[in-house]
């Protein structure tokens, strides 16, 4: 039996599927046909370049058809592969497609379209659909396995227009340690990064929104653990950066009405329904933007 035979059997993915027309011209490569030449190595760029093509120029229908072809592919594939190269072409394909989505594009409608269209997956952080937990690269290289999630690359990049979307989706809700990502906006050194209408914006005012949208999530923030960092020496990119954390959640009570928004909001978050199912609340529009965390 062939390598191509072995690797992949076909019943029903759909031929116009990107991601099952992808593998196809992959493991018909004659290179590949022998168990000596397969490795990473040999199909990343081509993954890569076929996707980069696609994602380098697409709007948001055709990043939803993507999406769609990417979940069909991974729920309902034909294929059959042998377990290494299942895994390594999925992390490939993730790996590459939020690359474009965070580092490349920066785009707040295609995170929220991403957020959207595999939000039935979130709760399941091993899932391969389950984006907005896997890994990638915001330099490009082929191996994700020493990259960061998204939450964590727009916590160090000060992206506050799409950490916004991402806390209103409760991704940092879900955090183990959400500490961490306020030190990281707060601590993570400053670099060059995306261009908004050819000018760069000002990090410093969005990692000060940053600190704000945090602050509307969290009833506590450990300003013990942000001090023992700057007694290693770590330089704060806000001079003043306590003036952005309410005193509310490091010193005073905690407010009643911030309280009620954690508790329906960890209400509806346990039930997948965040941020759509605050809309379907009976109550005043005034109070649903609170809970859905524009105040």
């Amino acid at each position: 039996m062939s390598k191509s035979s072995k690797l992949c059997h076909k019943t029903s993915c759909p031929r116009s599927n990107i991601f099952c027309n992808l593998i196809d011209k992959i493991v018909k490569r004659p290179s590949l046909q022998f168990l000596g030449q397969w490795g990473y190595h040999c199909y990343e760029p081509r993954i890569y370049r076929t996707l980069a093509k696609i994602l380098r120029y697409v709007d948001l229908d055709g990043f939803d058809i993507l999406l769609s072809d990417y979940i069909a592919f991974v729920e309902k594939s034909g294929y059959r592969f042998e377990l290494n190269f299942n895994l390594e072409f999925t992390e490939i394909c993730v790996n590459t497609i939020l690359y474009w989505v965070f580092a490349r594009k920066g785009n707040p409608d295609f995170v929220e379209l991403l957020l959207k269209k595999t939000k039935n997956y979130v709760q399941d952080r091993s899932c391969n659909l389950a984006l907005i937990w896997r890994t990638f690269t915001p330099v490009y290289c082929p191996s994700p396995l020493s990259g960061i999630t998204p939450l964590l690359y727009v916590a160090q990049t000060r992206q506050s227009t799409i950490l916004k979307i991402l806390l209103q989706y409760g991704i940092l809700e879900r955090e183990k340690n959400p500490i961490n990502i306020v030190i990281t906006i707060l601590l993570y050194p400053s670099r060059v990064r995306i261009m908004v209408d050819h000018e760069l914006v000002d990090i410093q005012e969005d990692a000060k929104t940053c600190l704000q949208l945090c602050s509307r999530v969290l009833s506590a923030i450990s300003i013990r653990e942000i001090e023992t960092q700057l007694s290693l020496g770590r330089r704060p990119i806000i001079s003043n950066w306590l003036d952005y954390i309410p005193s509310t959640r490091y010193k005073d009570p905690c407010e009643l009405l911030h309280l009620c928004r954690i508790t329906i909001r960890a209400q509806l978050l346990t039930n997948n329904m965040l941020p759509n199912g605050i809309f379907s609340l009976l109550i005043p529009v005034r109070l649903q933007n609170y809970l859905n965390l524009e105040s």
